[in-house]
Order: structure tokens, then sequence, then C-alpha cells
């Protein structure tokens, strides 16, 4: 475990807490392993470091799992179908909603063309913007949803799809996308993030110093990493993400805001230490812990949904973005 990354480390426990709780089959979770370790040897290691016994763990002959291609790939700009995002929430917004307008918009990004969903209201009038990060999962309806929140509150929100080198999320085997992600690496996600950070600017709809950013899970870890390397970004608000390196934290420049539910330990029990480490800085920042939630509370495709808090952090955000974007 000491030889991956800290999003290999943090998904593979994320996965191990998904499978422990039932919401994953023993396949599954291996899969997801092998994918994100590159071997049925190391998914093996790993698996025994986050707590399975020697009976749950595969051999490491066995064959590495064949990434199969979801039959409705569309490709780049296209995302799985799955749950109807916000079956649950009265926070959601349709696609096609009146007064707001949505695309697929492509922009260059370290030689690659980056594909990203775009949502705004109609009107050209110049306003604030916000990036949004996905989670593990790829770009999904969901976050397609969630950037259309933001665009029903006066915002224009681009959610990336981390995966357009690949052929874009829809594109992979549902298993592979968390494996995908980790070996792409951080930084290309920061950088892809900072492209559409210029991406924004250059556009008429965008008041160019009014620039945000919000994260999900995995995507909330990127969202704290783009804190310390995007300086020209308002605010941000990352959802139950691992923190940054603390020794980068001198460096944030935008307005921080922490969300984090009570019962996932596994993230909050980090979260003393990165507010020890902002309250050593200057950097305005705000870390709620919101009771009686699970990590992913706000997804309200999954099973750890809870509409109150979810809409009180979203609220929350909303707040934090208004005061500092």
């Amino acid at each position: 475990m000491t030889q991956l990354g800290k999003f290999e480390k943090y998904l593979i426990e994320e996965f191990f807490d998904d499978y422990r709780a039932g919401a994953l089959s023993q396949q599954t979770f291996t899969r997801r392993v092998a994918f994100i370790t590159g071997s049925m040897a190391a998914a093996a290691a790993a698996m025994l470091l986050v707590g399975c016994t020697p009976q749950e763990v595969p051999r490491s002959t066995d064959p590495m799992p064949t990434p199969s291609t979801p039959a409705t790939s569309a490709g780049t700009g296209s995302v799985t179908p799955g749950p109807v995002a916000g079956a649950k929430s009265p926070l959601s917004v349709p696609e096609g909603a009146p007064g707001l307008t949505t695309e697929t918009v492509r922009f260059p990004s370290g030689g690659a063309e980056i594909s990203a969903y775009l949502a705004r209201p109609e009107g050209g009038a110049a306003g604030p913007a916000v990036l949004v990060c996905h989670e593990n999962r790829g770009l999904t309806p969901h976050i397609q949803d969630v950037a259309r929140r933001f665009a029903k509150a006066g915002y224009a929100a681009l959610a990336l799809d981390l995966l357009s080198r690949e052929g874009g999320t829809a594109s992979l085997d549902r298993d592979a996308v968390p494996g995908a992600l980790t070996q792409a690496g951080a930084q290309r996600h920061v950088s892809d993030f900072s492209a559409a950070f210029d991406y924004l600017k250059s556009q008429t709809y965008v008041d160019q110093g009014r620039i945000a950013m919000n994260g999900y899970c995995f995507g909330g870890g990127i969202t704290w990493q783009a804190a310390t390397e995007i300086p020209g970004l308002k605010a941000t608000a990352a959802f139950y993400g691992p923190s940054p390196d603390l020794a980068k934290v001198p460096t944030i420049k935008p307005a921080v805001f922490g969300v984090y539910a009570e019962l996932d330990q596994r993230i909050t029990g980090a979260m003393p230490a990165l507010r020890d480490a902002l309250a050593a800085t200057d950097v305005r920042n705000q870390l709620t812990v919101y009771p009686g939630v699970d990590h992913a509370f706000h997804n309200d495709t999954g099973d750890r949904y809870m509409q109150a808090q979810a809409t009180a952090a979203w609220n929350d955000t909303l707040a934090w973005f208004t005061k500092y974007v």
C-alpha cells in the first residue's frame, strides 16, 4: 500500500468500504482494484492491506480482467446512461430547463482536446463561472445535473470529462474508469482544469475575475490540489475529498470551503490536520462537518444520499461562492 499514490490508496479504501457494506460484489471490487494497481499480484497485496482476508483476495496467477466496451458508448462528449439524475433531489435541474443553455464544448490542453459539458444561463451578460470535477465514475448524468444546478444559480458551469484522451467516460468499462483516472495522474487533471480556467476566461459570458471550482469525492481531492496550483480561482468547494499536501497549504490563494460527512471517518478523520494547517495561514477557509451522514451524501443517485444535509451543503456552497466569487 505504501507504493500506491494518494489517489490510488483513496479509491481502493473507498471501494473496500463499499464492498464491506454490500454495495459492491467481490468480483467488482477485485476488478476495480486490479485496474488501479495494474496486476493481480499488486491487487492482492493492496486488498490484504486494506483489510481483506486471504480467502477474499485473488491469486497472483489469476488473469487480469479484460475491459469491456459499453454497448451504449457514444464516445467523447457522451456519458454512460445510469440512474436518472436528480430522481430524489429537489435541487435537480432537468436537461432542457427554461432559461438555461447546455452544450458539449472542447478546448486544448497539453496537446489534446478536452471535452466538457457546459451549462449556463441564457443571454450574453458576463457573470461568474465554476469548474466542476466529477467523482471516480467519470462524467455522469449526475455531474451534468450539478452543472445545471449551478447554471440555475447564475453560473456558467463547466464539467470536464477527465478521460477525454481515453475516448471519454462513456467509451470505457465502468470498472476501469477509476483506474484510468489514477493512471493518468492528478497532475494531468489539474493541468486540464488550468486549461479549462483559461477557456472560461476567454468566453464573453464569463466575468474573467470570477471563476470558482467544485468537486466531489475523487473530484474533491482534485479540487483541493487545484486550489494549491491555480491561483486565479476565487473560491473552491471540495466535497469529502482527500486533503492536499499540507506543505502546500500556504500556497492556496482562493477562499476554500470543505464539506465533510460525520460518519465518513476515513476522510473526516484527517480533517483536523488540514484545519490546523489552514489556521497557520491567512487562507480564507471554512471546513464543515455535516452530522449523521456518510461519504457521498450529496449524490442523489446513490444509496447514501440524505436530502436535508445535501441541500444544506449545497446552499452553504452557494453562500460561500456568493461571498467570495
